[in-house]
């Protein structure tokens, strides 16, 4: 499992990151205080707080590609 911190500022943004990750057939889950949704549902996205950096969870060891496409989103 790898863990991230990402923005999602928009709902362009919203739909690009759940495009990006319905591609993978791993696990996407986002923590945001104490709920955890489903990376890949956008209606469960929009249930958080989006004004503040999100915990995203990976769950697999190979994320390379995958660190690649949602990138933009990463919180550096």
């Amino acid at each position: 499992m790898k863990e991230y911190k990402i923005s999602l500022a928009a709902i362009n943004d919203v739909k690009e990151f759940v495009n990006k990750v319905m591609k993978y057939d791993f696990d996407v889950d986002l923590i945001s205080g104490r709920y955890a949704i489903d990376g890949k549902s956008i209606m469960g996205i929009f249930s958080l707080d989006l004004s503040k950096p999100i915990e995203l969870k990976v769950h697999t060891d190979d994320t390379a590609e995958f660190e690649k496409d949602i990138e933009k989103f990463i919180v550096k």
